[in-house]
Parts: C-alpha cells; structure tokens; sequence
C-alpha cells in the first residue's frame, strides 16, 4: 500500500469539525473538503493499483493501470490550487487571516517539497503581519502543490514500461509525490477549516463563487486522451 497519511499532525483532522464551525461555514466546509476527498480516491486508488502490480513484478500491467494517473492526479491539483488561491485572494482583499503556523519540511519526502516548506518557515519568522505569513504560507503550498503534479505527470509519460532497470525507483519516486500531495491536501484542509472560522459568514457565496469559477477554468477534456498540466491559475473576473 502507498504511505498514508504524513504525520501525526493530521490526527486532529478527524476531529468533529462541527464542534468549530457553525452549521452553514460547516455545511460549506463539507461539500469542499468532500470534492477534494474523492478526487484524492481516485488518484490514489489507480496509483496503488500500479504499484501493487510492480512490486509483484508485473511492470506491463502496472503501466496500463497507470494510464489514467496523471489526469486524476491533474484535476486533485486543479481542485487544491482553486481552494488556495481563492482564500489567498480573499485575504488579500478583505484582510480575513487566521492563525497559522508554518509549513513543516518535515512532512514532505521530495526535495522541492522540502526546499519550499524551509524557505516558508524562513519567511514565517522575518514577516511581521500575520497577512503576510497567511499569503505566503497559502502561495507555498500552491506551488509545492503544481510542482508535484507536474513532476508526476512528467515522470508517468517520460518512462515507457519496457524500461524496467529502474522501475523501482520509479515506483518508489511516485510514492514519494504521493505522499507529498497527500501532504498538500491535509495541510489545505487544515488551512481552509481555519480560514472559514475567521471568515464572516456573509462572505461565503462569494468565495464558493470564486473557488467554483477556478474548478470551471479547466479545460473541458476527456480523461487519458490529453495529459492537462495544471499551472497558476488567474483571479476570476470581477473578483
């Protein structure tokens, strides 16, 4: 099985949420964190399906199974990248910020991950403004977001299954981003429960609008038959 969840840290997750918000902010949190969730799944169950098939030494189906991969991996990473640009946008705008506490490089295993997570607890310490530290801390993990799925959408289509000298290394490579992104979404729920906490209740559709209008900004494609490669993605009109 692929590593679950990074660290202890994220035990608090499975908390009762209702006990943080009240009824609306938690029935909003819900449909969000929900959406993320199944996307998460499916990304993760069709990648361990791959990696069972490789550590059992059946490389040519692990590569079949991989074909839907990296478009899963591509809408979990569109999905994280709107909910973090929208607060990031929100709290540069009305100056809603909760507290916070850096990113952690010790829940990543990549070495971009880590580089990232280092460089914002650098930062944490030298901004004085909690605005600053929330923007940040939400615009380093949106890019360690897109750069680990990038990275595994790069590393499924440059490696064809007939090279088989280093697909344990590949495997273990893949997880090692998986574990990464999986790290990425606990941290972006955490966040987004102590965003909707501070945030005025009044403000909610707004920013179900905008998160909403970033999801819609993907291309409309079929799965498998194109590869999407997620980047920054731009403030919705009018927002």
């Amino acid at each position: 099985m692929i590593a679950g969840a990074p660290s202890r840290r994220y035990d608090s997750v499975q908390q009762d949420w209702r006990s943080f918000l009240p009824e609306a902010k938690f029935a909003f949190f819900e449909v969000h964190v929900r959406e993320l969730e199944h996307a998460y799944v499916m990304w993760s169950v069709s990648l361990n399906e791959a990696i069972d098939l490789s550590r059992h030494g059946q490389v040519a189906k692990a590569f079949q199974a991989m074909e839907v991969s990296p478009d899963l991996c591509s809408l979990l990473v569109l999905r994280l990248d709107s909910i973090l640009h929208s607060m990031r946008q929100h709290g540069r705008h009305f100056g809603v910020v909760p507290n916070l506490a850096p990113l952690e490089p010790g829940n990543f295993r990549t070495d971009r991950a880590q580089r990232s997570a280092r460089l914002n607890n650098l930062v944490h310490r030298i901004l004085l403004s909690e605005r600053s530290q929330f923007v940040h801390k939400l615009s380093s993990l949106e890019q360690i977001v897109e750069d680990i799925g990038d990275c595994f959408i790069q590393s499924g289509l440059r490696v064809e299954p007939a090279d088989t000298r280093n697909s344990p290394s590949f495997w273990d490579g893949l997880d090692a981003l998986h574990f990464d992104l999986n790290t990425g979404l606990r941290e972006t729920v955490v966040l987004f429960k102590s965003f909707l906490v501070v945030l005025p209740e009044e403000q909610l559709d707004g920013l179900d609008f905008t998160i909403r209008g970033l999801c819609r900004s993907r291309p409309s494609r079929p799965l498998v038959t194109s590869i999407i490669h997620p980047r920054r993605i731009g403030a919705v009109a009018g927002k």
